[in-house]
Formats: structure tokens, sequence, C-alpha cells
């Protein structure tokens, strides 16, 4: 079974939802955009208070290239563009919208495309204007990695259906009940960057997906195309781990998956492209796992993007008496929330909901030099001495340690016998060099 170096094995929690069908949530009254919902520049503004707008309409733009528009999730008036809470717990400018029955519905066009009559160019153009970005978390913009330089030949779209955090299944129930899109997806993506290969890097634990996908490419009779069972291996769905279990290519430091000529593509976010292509329709909805202990009925559900946590919560039986910690995304890598008024975002693949029972609060004890955190770390770098060097200060030996090189997994911290907070110093640690840099003359 193919798979990387080194990773942890962590426990799968799936079972409350991975066999429950996805579902709509209903439509929100009132939807929260924040501008920030791109691993990029953040959208600006093109509308004002009062305007209306209609379901689909672009509403926030930039004109930088890595950068995403943002479109109107429902149809309605815009009452507000002002600082709203978010998910990291910061005050961040946002667009409210008011939803309005007395607006006419005029929802983007539903135009019937197929991506075999598209140039490359031109489904760039339409992912870009869809405003998709990668929906596994990262939200970095599809259309950035559909162009890559003529000089960085693309051989294979991989599509990671992974899903190797805990708790998740959106990319799961994705892929047996869309399939068809997100192969369309994936053949859409390939021709924008002249790909002969589409591989689907699934882990063992989903056999069901497995099965469905190949299936899908047997139908279609697509020579090329393949799926590739994982080793079911923590972070196995990281782009780089992915490359490497499939290609067997290591990306270089500082390096993007085209260096090695692969480009990588979420389940969702291929499902996403297929959307745009085929019914020109923009990113206006995803799909949340909303799960764990503290929810007191699990779901997978479509929720528009701009809907408050308190109301997806609230369609799923609402948070259990010993709920404790609402944390976006998945236990390993995803942001505990401060407030139930943050909204859904491009980048909320999950509302995980843990008890008190599963939330531990822990002191940092002392580095034993173990090595349990060199021999976890998917990446190859020495956690340890990082630690060391960010708790003295000195830049330089962070910096010389490629702690910008860290996917921000969580392995180190998981397997620490002294609960030593790794991860998180070296997501600091890799601010403070970003600082140091914009201030260098």
């Amino acid at each position: 079974m193919k798979t990387f170096p080194q990773g942890i094995q962590v426990g799968h929690k799936k079972e409350a939802t991975a066999s429950l069908p996805i579902e709509s949530a209903t439509l929100p009254r009132r939807v929260v955009l924040p501008l920030q919902q791109n691993l990029g520049v953040p959208a600006e503004p093109l509308v004002q208070v009062g305007d209306a707008v209609a379901e689909g309409q672009k509403i926030a733009d930039s004109s930088k290239f890595i950068s995403a528009p943002i479109h109107a999730p429902i149809t309605g008036k815009i009452t507000g563009i002002e600082k709203r809470i978010t998910a990291s717990g910061v005050l961040a400018p946002a667009i409210v919208l008011e939803a309005a029955a007395d607006l006419p519905a005029d929802p983007f066009p539903r135009e019937k495309r197929h991506w075999k009559e598209l140039s490359g160019e031109e489904i760039r153009r339409i992912v870009r204007e869809a405003g998709i970005v990668g929906l596994g978390g990262a939200t970095f913009p599809a259309h950035v990695k559909l162009s890559p330089p003529a000089e960085k030949k693309i051989a294979a779209v991989i599509i990671n259906g992974c899903e190797c955090e805990p708790y998740l299944t959106v990319d799961h129930r994705l892929m047996l009940e869309r399939s068809a899109d997100v192969l369309a997806g994936a053949r859409a993506a390939a021709r924008a960057v002249g790909a002969d290969r589409i591989i689907f890097g699934i882990e063992d634990n989903k056999p069901d997906a497995i099965q469905v996908i190949a299936r899908e490419i047997a139908g279609e009779g697509l020579p090329g195309a393949e799926v590739v069972p994982l080793k079911t291996k923590y972070p196995q769905g990281g782009e780089k781990m992915l490359i490497k279990a499939l290609l067997g290519r290591e990306i270089p430091s500082g390096g993007l998956p085209m260096d090695v000529g692969a480009v990588v593509h979420n389940v969702g976010t291929a499902a996403a492209i297929a959307e745009a292509v085929e019914s020109g329709k923009p990113l206006i909805e995803r799909v949340v796992t909303v799960t764990g202990g503290g929810i007191r009925t699990p779901r997978n559900l479509r929720v528009r993007i701009g809907t408050a946590f308190a109301e997806v919560i609230g369609q799923c039986g609402g948070l259990a008496d010993d709920a404790a910690k609402v944390i976006m995304g998945g236990p390993m890598t995803g942001t505990a929330v401060s407030s139930l008024e943050c909204p859904v975002v491009k980048a909320t693949s999950s509302i995980l909901v843990l008890t008190r029972k599963e939330v531990g609060s822990f002191a940092e004890g002392v580095c034993i030099r173990c090595g349990r955190c060199i021999k976890a770390c998917p990446v190859g770098l020495m956690p340890n001495r990082l630690a060391e060097d960010f708790q003295l200060k000195n830049w330089e030996q962070v910096e010389k340690g490629h702690v910008t090189d860290c996917i921000e997994c969580g392995c180190c911290t998981y397997v620490c016998p002294a609960r030593l907070f790794l991860v998180q110093n070296f997501k600091v640690a890799k601010r403070e060099l970003q600082l140091r840099k914009a201030v260098r003359p």
C-alpha cells in the first residue's frame, strides 16, 4: 500500500456522519461575508450599503492575481460593510447581506457547457470568476494552480480524496454522491494545465469511495485516469505527502507541486469546478460536516457561505449539555472559535463540537529529548531544535531550521509527551519571520 515516510496514526472518529447523505441546510435570512476568504489578497467590495443583489452576483473582487471574488449566496440587500467577528477571533471587514422576499430572484445563468468545448484559458477564466478556492481548508485560489508558468510542465492532476483529518466526512460523501461531478472537475483541471494523467488518491478506510470513483472512471473509459488506494495515515492528504506517495517525487524546500510536474486539487474543489464550468454556478455554498460529541444530531450539510455557526448548529439539534469547544475544521489543524456568530466561509470544512470529556487542558512541560517529534514530522524537520531556538528568539537559527517548510499538521504536538505547544510556536515563528522580512531595508 502506497504512503509517505513518517507521519502518525490517529483515531478516525468518522462513524457519526460517514454514512449520512448530504442534506441542504435551510436558506439563511442573513449572511456575513468576510472579504478575506482566500490565501491571498482580500477582495474589495463592489457594492454599497442599500444595494439590491441577486443570488450568484459578484459583490467583491480584487485586481490581484492571487485572490478570488466573492458572490452573493442569497438574493437580498446589502445592510452593512463593516467589521465582523471571524473564526480566528478577530474583527475583519465583511459584507452583511439580508434576504429580501420582495426582490425578484435572478440567480446565476444556467448556461449548459461542457469542458470539452472549452480551451484551457476559458476554463481558468471561469474558475477564477466563480471564486473557487481550495475547499480542503487551505483556500488557495484554484485558478492560480491552473495557471503554471510555461516552463512548468504539468504531467499529472492529483485529486485529493484522503480526508485524513479525524471526524470529517465531506469529501467521502462527495465522492459517493457526486462522483460524476468530481471526475468532470478533474478532467476540466487536466485540460486547463495540459496534463495527461489524473490520479485519485484515496485512503483505504474509504473502500466504497474507491469503488465508486473507479467505476466512474471505467464507465468513461478514460486512459490516463486511475484510483490509487493509499494507506490510512495522518497527514496523508497533505500535498507534499500525497505527491510523495503517488509519484515518488519530493517537493523542494520552498517549492510547489508544479515544481515536480503536479497540480493537486481537493475533491470538493473538483466538484465546484465542474459546477462552474458546466452551469456557471459560482462558489456560494459548500458542504460542511457538523459533528462531535457536543452536537445532538450530526449531519453533512450543504450550507450557504456566510451562514452563522449558531444557525448551522441549530439545524443539527443544537449543542449538547456538555459541549465545551467549537472548532472550525478538524481537531488536528482546525481553529477553535470564540463566538457562534462567526460565519461559515469557503474554508469551513467542518463545525466540530467537542465535550468537556473530550477537551483537555494541559500545561507545557520540559522537553525530554525523546525524539518522537522528529520521527513523526512528515517533512523531515527537527521540531525539538526549532522549539529551542524559538524560545531563545534565535530567529536566524529558526529560519535555518526550515520552519517555513512546516505544514502545521500538528503531528509533533500530538506525539509530544511533554505537551509542548510545538505547532503553535511554529505558526508564531513563521509570522515573526514574515514581519522581519517586511521591515528589512
